[in-house]
């Protein structure tokens, strides 16, 4: 099963191509790099780490 790349941050719905940069935790929420960091790379829907999205080509 292939990641999802979600195409928006689900905080400020900034939009996010597949090639940018963003960040995920294990359950694939997604954020911008400018919310993430205001979270401190902490998920607020589960508590985990956000970690950055492998790019796809």
């Amino acid at each position: 099963m292939a990641l999802l790349m979600k195409p928006e941050c689900e905080k400020c719905h900034q939009t996010l191509p597949v090639d940018a940069v963003a960040f995920i935790c294990s359950y694939e929420c997604t954020f911008c790099d400018g919310c993430s960091l205001e979270m401190k790379n902490i998920c607020p829907n589960c508590s985990g780490e956000l970690l950055r999205r492998p790019r796809r080509k």
